[in-house]
Order: structure tokens, then C-alpha cells, then sequence
């Protein structure tokens, strides 16, 4: 089978095709046949710098969608031919990848392969962030940090459709920010945001800030918190050193912080993690969110798409066509 892996970190030149053995999945395990597999931020550090990689070569992607090829010892409710979508510890971006069956999800009905493949990560992720971890109430404020990427994106509609008083949006480009506007948000920021936050917010600031940046970033979005605000970090785009906040930060505004990360929650909470895709993929089916594919390409053209990711100009989600 055909297998997209990189041997050492560096740039997307790193990605090399390569023929591989089919792998056999194992206890609790099933392998699919892949049809699309998602591009995320993640396949990116992970190339670049080793994040979650456990030894080289490695083979990136954390999403397929596909139909079931063999069920591994242990596993129920899943069948050979079945079609699913499902997040992966790595290797999506071959022929064939294993998934923990916990982490396999029958696609919806009426949803086809290629957009399956946008569901696993983004669409519980911004769920969590919305609602588990964000705890979003009607008339709230929300400012959400990559508005225009694939989790903002979601973010947004889900937010509007939840009652939030108000959705900011923080960009990089004038460009990105129209892309946003379509996509729930009222007001989006390039560049600059804390004062930006609180002046929309008439001084007050806002009620809940979503950072995957980390850094500065997460230093900005806590201090345009409003009182009594929560602040949910769920990632570190930015590579900066571990945040760390304490009394000096919290007491004055009685602000909270918490964190997010899908992968983790994969596996050390797999039934919390069913639950919210459950939730989370009911939105997509019944029309409250959509998340556009806004480029993709053959497998053979990974190392594109990462360029393309890499150059913080893309929008919406990025797919790799395996076998759809």
C-alpha cells in the first residue's frame, strides 16, 4: 500500500511517498480502507518538530474516512465493508490505517465520505469548546482566536446557534476575516484583538476567549476577559514555552482557564469522547454547521498541502483524496 511518511523533521519536502506493509489491526482495533483523510495543524508540528511522534519514520494524520476492512479480537458493533470516519493515533495518510475502535464512528446518514472526513477532529473539538468546557450561555460574548480555520469556523456557528450575544473573530488577513463574517461571526479583528475585545465590548471585555496559539496569544486573550470570563486554551500553534497562570492573573477578575485537547481526551476519556462526537456530528446532520473543503489533494501531494497550510493563508478544511 501507498504511505506518506517522513523520516526526520523539517519542511513539507520531508513527506515522502513510500510502499509499506498493510497493517493487521490488533486487540480492540480495526484498519480501514481509507477514502479522504483530514490535514490538520497537528500533522504540521508533528512533522516539523516531533509533536506526538513516538519514533521516526512516521506516518501523520489524525482522521480518515473510509470503509471497515478487518475487526480486530474485542471489537463490537463494528463490521467489514461498514462505512465510518474515525480519529487516529497516526497513519491516515496511507492506503490503510488502524483506529481504536473506540474512536471509529458510523458515518451519519446523508453524509457522504468526503465531508466524513472533516468530522472527526474539528466538529467535537468546537462542541467542547462551546459547551463542555466553554459552558456558553444564551447572551454571552465569545472572541475566538483562528476564526477562519477549520475549528473556528465551527466555532461560530455553533456559538450564533447557541444564543451568544456576540461572536469575535481573530484573523490574520483581511481576507480571512470575510471568509469568517460567512460563518457566525459579527466583528473580526487582524492582528490586534485585546483592546479591539474590549472596545466592542463597550470596556467590559468578553465572556469566554478560545486559544489554541498559546504565548502571547493566551496572555492577550486572558486579559480581555471580562469579570468573572473563562478562558479555554486547546493548543499551542505558536510553539511558545508552557503557559502558566496563577493567583496574580485570577483573583482580580475572578477569570478561570481550561484546557482542551481531543487527542488526550481520546484517550484517557473514550466514552466522554463518543458522547460529544455524537452531539457534535447531529449539528453537521441537521444543518446548524458546515464546514467547507476549501482544497484537496491526492495523497501523492501531501507535502502541498502542507505548504499551503504552513503559509497561515488557508481557510476551512484541507483534505487528502486516498481512495475516494
Amino acid at each position: 500500500m501507498r504511505a506518506v511518511e517522513f523520516q526526520e523533521y523539517g519542511g513539507p519536502e520531508v513527506l515522502k511517498v513510500v510502499e509499506a506493509e498493510v497493517p493487521e489491526p490488533g486487540f480492540g482495533q480495526v484498519s480501514l480502507d481509507v477514502a479522504y483523510s483530514g490535514v490538520n495543524f497537528a500533522d504540521l508540528k508533528a512533522r516539523g518538530e516531533g509533536y506526538r511522534v513516538p519514533k521516526l519514520p512516521f506516518v501523520p494524520g489524525l482522521e480518515a474516512s473510509g470503509r471497515i476492512r478487518a475487526v480486530g479480537e474485542g471489537v463490537t458493533g463494528l463490521s467489514v465493508g461498514q462505512e465510518v470516519t474515525a480519529l487516529t493515533e497516526g497513519g491516515a495518510y496511507a492506503d490503510v490505517v488502524l483506529a481504536n475502535a473506540a474512536t471509529v464512528f458510523p458515518v451519519p446518514a446523508g453524509v457522504g465520505l468526503r465531508t466524513a472526513a472533516t468530522l472527526p477532529t474539528v466538529l467535537p473539538t468546537a462542541y467542547a469548546l462551546v459547551h463542555a468546557v466553554g459552558r456558553l450561555q444564551p447572551g454571552e460574548t465569545v472572541l475566538v482566536q483562528g476564526a477562519a480555520g477549520g475549528v473556528g469556523t465551527v466555532v461560530g456557528q455553533l456559538a450564533k446557534a447557541a444564543g451568544a450575544g456576540a461572536v469575535y473573530g481573530v484573523v490574520s488577513s483581511a481576507a480571512k476575516a470575510e471568509y469568517a463574517r460567512e460563518y457566525g461571526y459579527d466583528e473580526v479583528f487582524v492582528g490586534e484583538f485585546t483592546e479591539a475585545a474590549r472596545e466592542a465590548t463597550g470596556g467590559r471585555g468578553v465572556d469566554l476567549a478560545l486559544d489554541p496559539v498559546g504565548g502571547e496569544t493566551f496572555r492577550g486573550s486572558l486579559a480581555a476577559l471580562a469579570v468573572f470570563g473563562r478562558l479555554v486554551s486547546f493548543g499551542n500553534a505558536s510553539s511558545a514555552p508552557a503557559w502558566t497562570v496563577g493567583q496574580p492573573e485570577l483573583y482580580p477578575s475572578g477569570v478561570t482557564v481550561g484546557g482542551f485537547s481531543i487527542l488526550t481526551l481520546a484517550k484517557t476519556a473514550p466514552g466522554e469522547l463518543r458522547a460529544l462526537a455524537e452531539q457534535a456530528f447531529a449539528k453537521a446532520v441537521d444543518g446548524t454547521v458546515s464546514l467547507p473543503v476549501t482544497a484537496e489533494f491526492g495523497l501523492e501531494e501531501a507535502a502541498e498541502a502542507h505548504r499551503l497550510m504552513g503559509t497561515r493563508t488557508s481557510t476551512g478544511k484541507l483534505l487528502l483524496r486516498v481512495g475516494g
